[in-house]
This record gives C-alpha cells, structure tokens and sequence, in this order.
C-alpha cells in the first residue's frame, strides 16, 4: 500500500472554492408528503436518499454490509452507516453500483472488520426524509448529515462538533455483485478534486468520472493506494482511498458538491459548474424540491386520508426515481461500443429495467411527460445503433442480460401509436424487428423455426433457460412489432408479426389445461404440476404465466374452453393456496391465492374480470392489493420495487385504471382510491376522474358516466384521455352487475 501525505494552508488556492449562504424559501408542497422509508423494509428493496426526478445521481446512505437485503444499499433494520455512495438501483433484485464513497468522521474513526470497515451508529430517531433530502445524525461521531441533489450532481452538507474532522473518499470498497477495476483522484485545487471509478459488476466495465468541490480547504490529505490484481496475479489496477482533514469548531459546516459524468473527470466538472456553480445547499435543496413538486403535481389528487396520499404520491416517486439521466449536460454519454457519443437534442436515459416497467411505468410516461418517452425512445435507438440490438436491462452503457423478452419494442410501439414523435418510426421499427430477428439470440432462432423455445436446447445465452416465458413475452413483443408496423403501412411486416403473435398458443397442452414447456419434438414436459416453480419459468409458477397474453385475451378465453371455463379458472387463481409446506421462493410474496403481486407477471389479472362482465371481481381485489399491501411503513411494499413498476401499478390504480395491454391504448377501469384525481397533461389539457362517495367500504363501482354520458365499455382510451375527458364513477358497498 502506497501512503502519500498532502499538506495544504489555508490561504492556498482559497478563491478557489466559493460558498454563498442563502436560505431561499423553499416551498416544501407534495415533496413533503413523500415518504422514501417506504420499502426500505421487507422486500422493497428502495433507498431513502436524495435524487432529482430521474436523476442520474442517488446519493443515499450505505449500510456498509453486503446481502440481497441491501442490495439498494440501505436496510432498515440496520444500525449502522459506512458512507454516502451516488449511485443506486431501486427496488432490484440485483445488487451493483454505489459509486463514490463518502464518510465524514472524527479522528480516530471507528472500524469494524471487513466487509463493514469504517462505520457508524445512527437512529431512525434522528432521520428525516422527504423527496429530494436525507439527514442523519451520526451518533459516533455527533456529525449531522444533510444530502440533495441536482440531476448530475449530488450535494452533501456536514454539520461538524469541535475536534480533528475528516472526509473519507473510498473508492475501492464494493458490495454485493461490484467490483472495483480501477480508481483515481487528483486534487485540482485545496477545494477541488477529480477522479474516476472502474468496476465490474451486474454493469459490465462500468465507467464513472467524478468531480467533488469541497467548500472550504481541506488542510490536508492522505492518499492510500493498493494494487487490485486479477486471479493469475497481473496487475489490474489501483483501489484508492483519500482522507481529507478539517480542524473544525462545533457547529462548523463543509459542503461537499460531486458531479458525476459517464465520459470523462473533465466532463464531471463542467457538469459541476453547470448545475452547481456554488456551495449552496439551500439553494439547490429548493431547486430540486420544486422539481419534484412540479413533476408530483402532474397527478393532483383531492381528499382521501394522509396515509393514502403519502402512499400515493411515494408510489408517483418511486415511479420517477427510474430509468436515470445517462449523459453530460452537452449531451455526451458512454455507449454499449465503449465509445462517447452525443445526443443530438434529445438527452439519453439509462437503468431501464423493461421487463418490469413496460407494463405500468412506460405506459404511465405516456400520459404525464410523452417528451420525456421520446427521450427514452431515442436512446434505445441508439443503444441499438451501438450494440446490435434493443436494450433488454441496461445501465451505465451496459446490457445486462438480466430478465427475457425484447420489451423495448413495447416501449417503442406504446409511443409510437400513441402519437409521441421526436424519434425516427422507421429507424425504431428497425430496430425492433431486426431484435426480434436474432437467431442465435436467446432462442429466438428456434421460437421462429418450432413457434416456442424449447426447454431442452441451451445455448449460450440461455443457461436459464425460462423456455416457457420467453415463448409468451415474445409473442406479446411480436404483436406490438405488428401493430407498429400495421400504423405504419408495413403490411408484410405486420402480418409476419401478428402470425408470431400467436405462437403463445404453441405451450398450452390442454390435458393440463396449462401453459407448458415442450421439447424439441413437441412433447410437454412430464410430471407437470402448475404449482411447481421451475426452471422453465420466469421467477413464476404456470399459474402465473398462464395469463401472460394480454395482446389476445379473446383468444385466450377461447383456449381456455371460452369465458365460463375461463372465469373459473381466474376465480381459482385467487382462491386456490399453496399448500402449507410449500417452499416458495422469495419473489412470490404479496399472495392472494396463487397470485402474487410481489411480482410483475400477476400484475395485470386483477382486470381480466372486466373482459368476463365481472367487474365488481376486479374491484374486490385491486382494493384489497391498494389497502393491505402498499402502507405508510418501510414493509409497505409487498415485493421488489423494482425501478418504478410495483409503484407504477398503483398509481394507474389508484386511480381507477389499469393498462392490460398497453399497445393496446385502453385502460380498464377498476376501483379509485380518491373522490377526484386531476391528471394535468402536457397539452394543457386536464383528465379528471371523480368517484362519487368512495371510501374503503364503498369500493364496488355503480355505474359511470364519461363526459356526462353512459359509458358502454369495461375501458377508457388513451385518446380520451390526452383529450381531457372527464370520467364520473358512482360507487357503493355492494356488488353492482357490470356498466357496459
């Protein structure tokens, strides 16, 4: 290990570093009625700490201790906190990032064994939380921490005792699935530092530059550096960590500001100087509140009691804390090819956990910021352009491979045929079917060739195999190609797709009256058991699966043995447990029968009841996932966040609507949570949904009216809807036949 010593006086380089103290007045509004605990318990898997909507910066604590249980970084049943890290992933079932380590001390730290290493006790006491700002106490050390945002640049303000202080910069600890490559610092100034971090993790060859200004000079520094070598002993880079001394009064502040930049520590600090051009942490902190009101107050609900509107707008939160900003403020961004590029004015996006969100979060986009969707568009082009394919899970200019499907053609079709331009149509459809062409890609070959992937063929990019799901999500991919390329005039295009779309019906064996996996020669797995969790199945058993059709539910109620069979095996799904001893695993949480809305397969069949004329079913049962498994606590959430979807479902829900199919652009209706929901869209225009006497009792809808008329079907479209309609439910204690 290499130790080098820095001393620096005071006077050195001070004009360097400028602090203005001001306290503008910050109107606190719906970001006060966030509550970021939520899911920080149980499952969620979230973090508490403080980001810009969509920003590229979560600057949250960190726990300190590896485990799926923190695989956000922060556990609330934890004690202790190791730093203040700016990048996070949100409700994931996967654990990577925490970039740009940050702890304030006083000398001599505590230290624990490794993997905790330098750490503190802290109380939930002495924390608060709210959209856009975390603070602390660090008890140990009797330093209180204050941390904000912008969307490039994450703002940490410490409140030291009197006493030998110091700032502690690790760049080379890593939890979970990260691992540092490599690392840097070079001090600029006695306020001002730049550097970068190399790791490997669930982010292959991630790449991020940095640039901190401190707001008063460091006196001086101590810079560790150690070898990181591979397993065959080459060296592979250097861990480095810096500890930055203040001789501190009580009361006395310091104000860290640190941009972050994918392309370089050059672009870090122009970043810095762009959204952060002072040491002004009130001043941001109101900048980045008012942000998130604005983005809050798109959807504006009226009554309901305080902990229905925390769920709510923490619900909205969550929803738009992912996919993150991924470009320097001129545009740039480090591709998938391990090259920079520009946008061209458009801004590029990262961290799209598509899977998840394409089934509520995208959708949700499209009605409250479609210029963003275009954004989001655009950079899933570009990925294209620099990788070959759509993104499927991609962060930091990196495809993980995480999950199935090529759910970015949903993205894009959803936008497309909703009317959201700023993108090339024929550059996207492209790129969609040129995805859904990979042969050698995840099956995709024998999906085209036998019309379903087979369980006992792997190939390289299918060690886990799911053959059965990955046959049900590309066909719904396939029907969004189709309807994109069927807007379009692309006839053959959309004929080919619209014939793949049916290949669902190529895994359902009707002696078992399931989806199910079959080999290459046609032959359904033996010893079948629906219940059962296997490897053929995405992270679900077949009763999950079964209803993954949302492109074709007609179609899907005629395979089923039509609508009476159908219903009775939709009345089963949330009647029929699992059995006492059964060993579900940890994604099958939030269970209602065999339904689990802990993960993303079940969320949609809570409407197929309005597809059947029984809607008071779906009432029955979105009321009892709102009321008893989204709370005001950090359990409140019954599952993975996971980057915005389980919120996302709540959001359309609690309104009273739902997206089955989202190409589809209609929204179900189910059962409100609120008299009125304002829904101000950026057209100017105002869609509002009131529910006459609803409560937690009255949850069954009466009857409805849109814009003063009956309405005559199960669904509102998205038409309607950007045109300001106003949709009226009547609701009661009872039961009602349907409206339609």
């Amino acid at each position: 290990m290499k130790k080098i010593l820095f001393f620096l006086g005071l006077a050195a380089f001070i004009a360097a570093c400028q602090t203005q103290n001001t306290t503008p007045q910050v109107s606190e509004g719906l970001a006060a009625e966030v509550n970021p605990m939520i899911g920080t318990d149980f499952t969620g898997n979230t973090y508490p700490g403080a980001q810009a909507p969509f920003g590229m910066v979560q600057l949250s604590p960190d726990n300190g201790l590896p485990g799926w249980d923190r695989i956000s970084g922060y556990f609330y049943p934890d004690s202790t906190i190791a730093g203040f890290s700016h990048t996070h992933l949100s409700g994931t079932g996967a654990g990577d990032l925490y970039d740009v380590l940050f702890m304030p001390v006083m000398l001599p730290a505590k230290e624990a064994e490794q993997p905790l290493g330098i750490h503190s006790k802290f109380s939930h006491d002495e924390e608060t939380v709210r959209a856009g700002y975390y603070q602390v106490r660090l008890s140990d050390y009797d330093i209180n921490v204050e941390l904000t945002a912008t969307p490039r640049v994450g703002v940490q303000r410490y409140t030291f005792p009197e006493g030998d202080a110091a700032v502690i910069l690790n760049l080379k600890k890593a939890m979970n699935w990260d691992f540092t490559n490599d690392s840097r610092i070079e001090v600029v100034d006695s306020c001002t530092i730049k550097g970068y971090r190399h790791s490997e993790g669930w982010a292959r060859d991630q790449h991020l530059y940095f640039c901190t200004r401190f707001s008063r000079p460091f006196e001086a520094l101590e810079m560790d550096t150690a070898a990181i070598n591979k397993n065959d002993g080459t060296r592979l880079g250097t861990a480095t960590v810096a500890t930055f001394r203040f001789n501190t009064k009580k009361g006395d502040q310091v104000t860290v500001s640190t941009a972050l930049s994918p392309t370089s520590m050059d672009a870090a600090l122009a970043n810095l100087q762009a959204e952060a051009p002072k040491d002004d942490f009130d001043g941001i902190l109101a900048q980045t509140t008012n942000q998130w009101n604005n983005e809050l107050n798109k959807i504006e609900v009226i009554g309901g009691n305080a902990d229905q509107r925390t769920i709510f707008y923490t619900a909205m939160y969550h929803a738009m804390i992912a996919p993150t900003l991924y470009c320097d403020v001129d545009g740039g961004y480090r591709g998938p090819d391990k090259q920079n590029h520009k946008g061209n004015g458009w801004q590029n996006y990262s961290t799209f956990s598509i899977w998840d969100t394409f089934r509520a979060s995208q959708p949700l986009y499209t009605c409250i910021m479609p210029s963003r969707v275009s954004d989001m568009v655009n950079s899933f082009i570009a990925f294209y352009e620099q990788n070959g394919r759509l993104p499927v899970w991609n962060m930091w200019g990196s495809e993980t491979d995480m999950m199935i499907g090529y759910h970015s053609a949903a993205v894009i079709a959803e936008a497309y045929l909703k009317g959201i331009g700023g993108f090339d149509p024929e550059k996207a459809l492209e790129a969609c079917v040129n995805t859904a062409n990979l042969d050698t890609y995840r099956g995709i070959g024998l999906y085209k060739k036998l019309g379903y992937v087979p369980y006992d063929v792997v190939d390289e990019y299918n060690a886990d195999n799911w053959s059965m799901s990955r046959t049900l999500e590309y066909a719904f991919d396939d029907f969004c190609i189709a309807e994109m390329a069927n807007k379009m005039g692309k006839k053959e295009i959309a004929d080919e797709f619209y014939k793949r779309s049916q290949n669902y019906r190529n895994t359902y064996n009707p002696g078992s009256t399931f989806m199910q996996p079959r080999d290459s020669k046609g032959n359904f797995i033996k010893d079948f058991n629906p219940d059962d969790y296997t490897a053929h199945i995405c992270e679900s058993n077949a009763w999950h699966y079964f209803w993954s059709v949302q492109h074709d539910i007609p179609g899907l109620i005629e395979l089923a043995g039509g609508q009476d069979k159908f219903t009775a095996k939709l009345d089963s799904m949330f009647t029929y447990n699992p059995s006492a001893d059964a060993d579900l695993p940890l994604f099958s949480t939030g269970m209602i029968g065999q339904y689990a809305h802990g993960n993303e397969p079940s969320h949609h069949v809570i409407y197929l009841w309005n597809k059947v004329g029984q809607p008071a079913k779906t009432q029955k049962y979105a009321a009892q996932v709102m009321n008893e498994l989204y709370l005001n606590t950090p359990a409140g959430l019954c599952g993975n966040e996971d980057c915005g979807q389980t919120s996302a479902w709540y959001v359309f829900s609690a309104m009273g609507l739902y997206p089955i199919n989202p190409v589809s652009l209609q929204y179900e209706i189910g059962t409100p949570q609120f008299p009125e929901v304002r829904m101000h869209l950026e057209n100017g225009k105002t869609f509002t949904v009131k529910a006459n006497n609803v409560s937690k009792e009255n949850i069954y809808v009466q009857s409805v009216k849109l814009n003063g008329k009956p309405l005559d079907k199960s669904y509102i479209t998205h038409q309607q809807m950007m045109e300001g309609a106003t949709l009226k439910l009547e609701m009661g204690a009872q039961p009602a036949g349907p409206w339609y």
